[in-house]
């Protein structure tokens, strides 16, 4: 029996190839965003990272987030930022308790249950939160961003996204992890983990204009170079 797939491409082909492409094409696109968005809304909703303070794992946590809590807001006041993109926000868990000079906060993420969480809990005129994917959407205008241990989780082609994404913006500079004592990158697949130095190829950022140490206690000092990094987004490689 002829099914109505073989009669379709048996007379309209041309129709019949342009149905195909745009089928397909909306399948990698909704593959591609569910995969993003699959991925880290189980890591948040199993609290896959396992740190008993904050869904957001052990670097989001007290201890580790001590130096940054207390060397943030200096930064802010010094390059006289007054909006900031935090991305991705996470559940907010250390953020709460830094006293910001920002007119406007924005915390963006990409799972949906955590920024309503947020709004509801810590939404006020200065802080907005956003559920944005910095894969695939467009960022908002601020003085500064920051994305502190997102880039480490995403593959080198996820990177570039992400960092095209925050150039498109116009901000002015990006506040980022790296890990300044590694002398390569290696590749990784989306969810995964590795310490990343921006300054290393494939990005080979310039010498960042600041640097945080953030004195990191995991993993036995494994990571004792962990570090927020402080660029202009116009001198980030294209």
């Amino acid at each position: 029996m002829t099914t109505v797939k073989e009669i379709t491409r048996a007379k309209l082909p041309i129709f019949y190839r342009a149905v195909k492409s745009l089928y397909y094409g909306f399948h990698r696109i909704f593959r591609g965003k569910m995969q993003h968005e699959i991925v880290f809304n189980k890591i948040y909703r199993t609290n896959a990272w396992g740190d008993p303070e904050s869904v957001s794992g052990a670097g989001s946590n007290s201890v580790n987030t001590a130096v940054i809590k207390k060397e943030l807001p200096a930064l802010v006041r010094e390059l006289n930022a007054q909006r900031m993109l935090d991305i991705p926000c996470g559940d907010f868990f250390w953020m709460k308790d830094v006293a910001l000079s920002v007119e406007r906060y924005i915390g963006a993420d990409i799972v949906g249950g955590l920024v309503q969480r947020n709004i509801k809990q810590f939404g006020n005129d200065q802080r907005t939160f956003l559920r944005l994917d910095v894969l695939k959407e467009d960022l908002p205008q601020v003085d500064i961003i920051l994305c502190r241990d997102l880039l480490p989780h995403f593959s080198f082609r996820q990177i570039a996204a992400a960092l095209e994404h925050i150039k498109r913006s116009h901000s002015k500079y990006l506040l980022t992890s790296t890990y300044v004592a590694r002398p390569a990158n290696t590749d990784i697949q989306l969810g995964g983990f590795r310490p990343l130095n921006l300054q290393a190829e494939p990005f080979n950022f310039p010498v960042p204009l600041k640097i945080i140490n953030e004195h990191c206690v995991y993993g036995d000092g494994a990571y004792s170079d962990k570090s927020l990094a402080l660029w202009k987004i116009d001198d980030i490689p294209a």
